[in-house]
């Protein structure tokens, strides 16, 4: 029965804190922030914010907060002109899984996904990015565009 109990509990992921999607709305409908950088809480069994970047926040501000060694979810939302002049917003949901992390952050990570990202209504874009050169700001572009 117990390792039944684990096993479906490491299937359905950790859990996402309400302050989770509450930030994540000022981010969306309020723009108050740029990013949002979210951990997993191993303790808590749940995910919960790490990070908020201002909305005067750059990209490289943003790519900074990510760790260089651990797992993180994140959202960003990115600002572009279209090439018919228009100003537009993108929501990127990025999983960031640097290949130097440990495995087990890589394997928590990657089952709690996509029980978060359902939590998180209105995103645009999903990247999955092991290396930073995966997340380049042209990359955002192609995207969006």
């Amino acid at each position: 029965m117990a390792l039944l109990r684990s096993y479906s509990s490491a299937s359905s992921g950790m859990g996402v804190a309400d302050h989770c999607k509450d930030t994540f709305l000022e981010l969306q409908r309020k723009k108050t922030h740029r990013y949002v950088i979210f951990k997993i809480d191993e303790k808590r069994k749940e995910v919960v914010v790490d990070k908020t970047g201002g909305a005067a926040e750059s990209y490289d501000d943003f790519m900074a907060s990510l760790p260089e060694n651990d797992c993180r979810y994140a959202i960003y939302d990115f600002d572009f002109v279209t090439d018919e002049n228009c100003q537009k917003s993108k929501i990127f949901f990025i999983a960031w899984s640097p290949s130097v992390s440990r495995i087990r952050a890589k394997m928590l990570y990657a089952t709690s996904k996509d029980r978060f990202r359902r939590e998180m209504d209105g995103i645009h874009y999903e990247i999955q990015a092991t290396d930073p050169t995966e997340l380049d700001l042209e990359v955002l572009r192609d995207r969006a565009h």
